[in-house]
């Protein structure tokens, strides 16, 4: 089964420990511009939002690399830069609709998510769960849950005529 990495901008209290968890993980440093996830501030709206790789079933930053570094864990489902073929031309952050896609600032190569080979280190981390690794099944059943209960109430009131 697959999972997939969610965000909920609405509980993210903007601390930003995931791009520290995150750049430790991956680089052995705290350092917020090595992350491979990013919290954008939206101060006029009281709102921080967690921007991590969407892994797209069929991603415009792994069909525009000229050199096909990117590719995809089988495992995991992830989009992988394969360092060894990563050219750091930027192709893909160009086209990432999500601009999640960044370069390392010493080796020019491609940053993002991995998903931590399935064990997301951001998760665990983040106290108000606004980063949630989740089964495909569960990313809908909110949504499913709360259409229901609106569809329920607009037929009771149809029901008692109101």
């Amino acid at each position: 089964m697959r999972y997939f990495l969610v965000t909920n901008p609405e509980v993210c209290t903007g601390c930003k420990v995931c791009t520290l968890s995150c750049s430790l993980s991956h680089e052995g440093v705290c350092n917020p511009a090595l992350a491979r996830i990013h919290v954008m501030k939206f101060p006029e709206k009281g709102l921080d939002v967690p921007l991590i790789c969407r892994q797209c079933e069929k991603p415009p930053c792994a069909s525009t690399c000229p050199e096909k570094a990117i590719v995809r864990n089988s495992e995991t489902g992830a989009w992988l830069i394969d360092e060894e073929k990563c050219i750091g031309c930027r192709k893909c952050m160009e086209d990432c609709p999500f601009g999640v896609i960044t370069v390392h600032p010493e080796t020019m190569k491609i940053l993002k998510c991995d998903l931590c080979q399935g064990d997301p280190q951001c998760i665990k981390i983040c106290e108000t769960k606004a980063l949630q690794y989740l089964p495909a099944i569960a990313l809908t059943y909110d949504k499913k849950r709360e259409w229901a209960k609106k569809e329920m109430e607009e037929r009771n009131h149809e029901w008692l005529g109101r």
